[in-house]
């Protein structure tokens, strides 16, 4: 396996910020040793206190974007993150269509952190029915699990049954992401029709969270775009993210930035 050409098309929003979105995406992926290329959704006006403008990307805009990665770079596995609309899920499920063979990594991005919504409520069905047939792994949190699923999820025995529900809706494998099931311990669930591995670990209180699901997600395909296989992958990103959590630099004066590029400095 050669680590340097793993390469990543990220199909996702950009953060002005530099916390969560396209930017998390670009230095996640490159500090994991891959090679990140994107095609750019939205853009955001945003900082640690919250969204505050959204201009979105013209579809065939978008769509010339994958395609110019596709044709020319190509792609060892593609994320996705903000969609926005029904529009834009309808053109990235046809990217990801033009790229079968590639594995899809998709975050089902429906709010920001500060609480605005990043997914109009009637694109719901059409992530529902086009996006989650089409991922190779789904990483939703609690909240955006039970959108998806219509079920209630406040322990990780929801995060299972929610788990369940989504594999039965197409998804090849789901991360079911427990950071907002209350108590003293985070526990993730990696679900696959063929079984499951749990990966727990003490949970960090900071307000620096900003761009957690964002970054997991790149992380598990910087390394399935790597070869590892899917518990190698998650275990990886799981480990990158609780570390850029526990390094988080301290900007902002809201939901602040973690610390991507801690692997430079080491763990401490």
């Amino acid at each position: 396996m050669n680590e340097a050409k793993g390469r990543v098309l990220i199909i996702a929003g950009s953060d002005s910020g530099g916390g969560a979105g396209i930017q998390a995406d670009i230095k996640t992926v490159t500090m994991l040793g891959g090679y990140a290329a994107t095609a750019i959704t939205a853009i955001t006006v945003q900082n640690t206190l919250g969204v505050t403008g959204v201009h979105p990307v013209p579809l065939e805009i978008v769509e010339g974007q994958a395609r110019a990665v596709l044709d020319d770079i190509g792609a060892d596995a593609i994320k996705t993150g903000m969609l926005g609309d029904i529009a834009m899920v309808e053109t990235v499920a046809r990217i990801l269509d033009s790229a079968r063979s590639t594995p899809a990594v998709v975050d089902p991005v429906m709010v920001a952190k500060g609480g605005s919504n990043l997914l109009a409520v009637s694109a719901v069905e059409a992530v529902r029915s086009l996006m989650i047939p089409r991922a190779g792994l789904l990483t939703p949190n609690a909240p955006e699990a039970e959108v998806l699923t219509g079920l209630p999820v406040l322990t990780t025995d929801d995060l299972r049954r929610a788990g369940d529900a989504l594999l039965k809706l197409g998804a090849k494998a789901v991360l079911m992401k427990g950071g907002h099931v209350e108590g003293q311990t985070v526990v993730d669930v990696l679900m696959t029709p063929d079984g499951e591995t749990t990966f727990e670990g003490e949970r960090i209180h900071t307000r620096h969270t900003h761009g957690t699901g964002c970054t997991l997600a790149s992380a598990c395909a910087a390394g399935l775009a790597q070869g590892l296989s899917l518990p190698e992958a998650v275990a990886r990103a799981w480990a990158y993210v609780h570390e850029a959590m526990r390094q988080a630099p301290g900007f902002g004066a809201g939901h602040g930035p973690m610390d991507h590029g801690w692997p430079l400095r080491g763990a401490r």
